[in-house]
């Protein structure tokens, strides 16, 4: 009987035993808090209570150690935003099973733990009951980034991306795949190679093709990416084959060296078209005075004459000296600066003109009166008292050495700048500037005016101004270093270096106030001939008025305020919009004219906006704006 108690009880314990083991680890699955906060407990206690420094041993790893395989992930309207051409992504997201790459950087729960925590975090952690299990909960409720967001944001990167990357990269690439190409087929390994040979010269023509005449990536054909990915593979290919990296460089050498003496042999080609497009008269320039001195012609004695020349001498009005043999220039000024007078009937313009183009220019102003302003045209040839034996510019320009000078540069003695060459610098009209007390022997003040300007403002104010002593009163152009004097003078010569300053303050010819009583006191025409003189040899300066001016009236400049002249017009395409308009007198000094086809296009419309070209004489000679 008691063995049989004993089996009943081995039996029993037997089955009743692994149920009780079962119904425990079950217990544990669906309820793992507990374990999982004792385990935390169990942490925090060790670490807070304890030394909190990392173990030495082994190396510890954050939870960033591992990460899942990356996944590119783009939705179907972002697929439509790439361009054609195939771009690197700065940031590609990655789908992650914990988002650990798509959140903050959160910290690690464990090493939060066992780092040195913050003296507020360790006291509430210390005080509250559960702190490592509200720890675990905090870290839970992170917020994960959502995927919108996560595409936005890339899209936002690419979008800055191509808004920062040139609008000319894909014309630079393709031009760049050119010369790697051009470089690759003068390379004898290439050469041995037919077929690469071949593809590489079709290559080159179709990415000639595309190019063509494109400055920005927008004016490419749509098949240029394609083209530019074929040049890319057969480049690749001739990369291959080649393998001489000195050879390589030896040519790339050659072609730069090449290319340099190409870019220096076309600045001075450009050069030289430049200086003949100036001194060059267009045809309906050179038509017009041939139409006007016919009908000059045509007229009777009585017709000839202008109307009011007895103010021609009264030193109480507004006089003007402007000297040009340029019809439409002259016209410019005289129809600008009326256009702008409160009193046109007070100011009288003296115009000097050559034989060739007098009868022209009389008959201009008989046909175009400008209003109730009084005009009057001469000849220089009328000037007898200058000639050769008074004044010496003009015995030197007639001498053989002069000519030889201008008309002769291959000689060794000739200057190599091509700005020299210019025929207005063999003009007496030039430099007729020096004699005005001569021109106007009755007169206390003159305005002097180039023909290459236009005139935006009442000028009459400067007739007021005190020059204090000084002659000539002139807007400095010294803004930039190459304005000084040291710029038109040489300064090697004793002469120039004893009597001035290298670094003095230049002005500017073409607007210039001139009291002719103190010029006449100070004997400066005297002074002006005798540094013409010292000068025979062109040794002092080379050619030119603005060198002898700047010399004739050193220390007797006014400076006038920059706003009665702005400059650069005729040669400087970035002149400040608003000195432009701010400036009582625009010039267009420089080669580009706006009567040239070769003017700067934005200034040309100040000037032409003063000419009536439905006139019949500039319809007949095709003179359009």
């Amino acid at each position: 009987m008691k063995v049989r108690h004993i089996v009943l009880a081995l039996l029993s314990i037997s089955v009743i035993a692994p149920i009780f083991l079962y119904t425990d680890r079950v217990g544990n699955f669906f309820n793992p808090s507990s374990s999982r906060s004792d385990f935390l407990d169990d942490v925090a206690a060790f670490t807070l209570s304890g030394d909190t420094r990392h173990l030495n041993v082994l190396p510890q790893e954050t939870s960033n150690a591992l990460k899942e395989p990356i996944g590119i992930v783009y939705s179907d309207h972002y697929t439509n935003a790439f361009p054609n051409k195939t771009r690197e992504h700065k940031s590609t997201r990655v789908l992650s099973a914990t988002n650990e790459e798509r959140r903050p950087q959160l910290p690690n729960p464990i090493r939060q733990v066992t780092d040195p925590a913050p003296a507020n975090l360790t006291t509430t952690l210390d005080s509250h009951p559960n702190a490592s299990h509200l720890l675990a909960v905090k870290l839970e409720q992170q917020p994960t980034q959502p995927s919108g967001k996560i595409y936005q944001e890339e899209h936002s990167d690419n979008k800055s991306d191509r808004r920062t990357e040139p609008a000319d990269a894909q014309v630079r690439h393709l031009k760049d795949q050119l010369i790697r190409a051009k470089m690759y087929l003068s390379l004898p390994a290439i050469k041995n190679n037919p077929h690469v040979t071949r593809e590489l010269r079709l290559r080159i023509k179709e990415v000639s093709r595309v190019l063509g005449d494109a400055a920005m990536d927008a004016d490419l054909p749509k098949n240029a990416f394609d083209k530019l990915k074929a040049m890319e593979q057969s480049l690749e290919k001739g990369k291959q084959i080649q393998d001489d990296c000195a050879a390589v460089v030896k040519k790339l050498r050659a072609m730069l060296h090449s290319t340099e003496e190409q870019l220096r042999v076309h600045k001075k080609q450009t050069m030289f078209l430049t200086q003949l497009t100036a001194k060059t008269l267009p045809k309906g320039l050179h038509c017009l005075p041939l139409r006007l001195s016919t009908e000059y012609y045509t007229l009777n004695s009585s017709q000839q004459n202008f109307l009011n020349q007895e103010k021609l001498e009264d030193p109480r009005l507004y006089h003007y000296a402007l000297f040009s043999d340029n019809i439409l220039a002259a016209a410019v000024v005289v129809n600008s600066t009326v256009s702008h007078t409160k009193h046109p009937s007070n100011h009288v313009f003296h115009i000097v003109t050559d034989r060739l183009n007098y009868a022209a220019m009389r008959m201009w102003f008989l046909g175009n009166p400008p209003g109730k302003a009084t005009i009057q045209v001469q000849n220089i040839e009328e000037f007898t008292w200058l000639n050769s034996s008074y004044s010496p510019v003009l015995k030197q320009l007639g001498s053989p050495s002069m000519i030889d000078y201008y008309f002769r540069a291959h000689r060794a003695n000739s200057d190599s700048n091509l700005k020299f060459r210019n025929p207005k610098y063999l003009s007496i009209l030039n430099h007729l500037r020096f004699y005005l007390p001569e021109i106007f022997p009755k007169l206390n003040k003159v305005l002097f005016l180039d023909d290459d300007l236009v005139v935006q403002k009442d000028l009459s104010g400067l007739w007021s101004l005190d020059l204090k002593g000084n002659v000539n009163g002139a807007v400095e152009t010294c803004g930039e270093n190459f304005h000084r004097f040291d710029r038109y003078l040489n300064f090697s010569n004793p002469l120039i270096s004893k009597n001035f300053d290298p670094h003095a303050c230049g002005w500017a010819y073409g607007m210039n106030i001139f009291d002719l009583e103190e010029w006449r006191r100070q004997n400066i025409t005297e002074i002006y001939h005798r540094w013409q003189k010292l000068n025979h040899d062109r040794q002092l300066w080379k050619l030119g008025t603005l060198p002898p001016g700047l010399i004739t009236f050193w220390k007797r400049t006014y400076p006038l305020d920059r706003s009665w002249h702005a400059l650069g017009l005729g040669y400087n395409p970035n002149v400040n919009q608003r000195e432009i308009e701010r400036a009582a007198v625009i010039h267009y000094n420089g080669n580009l004219k706006p009567w040239l086809e070769i003017g700067i296009p934005k200034y040309k419309n100040y000037w032409a906006k003063y000419i009536d070209y439905d006139l019949m004489y500039l319809r007949d000679c095709n003179i359009n704006p």
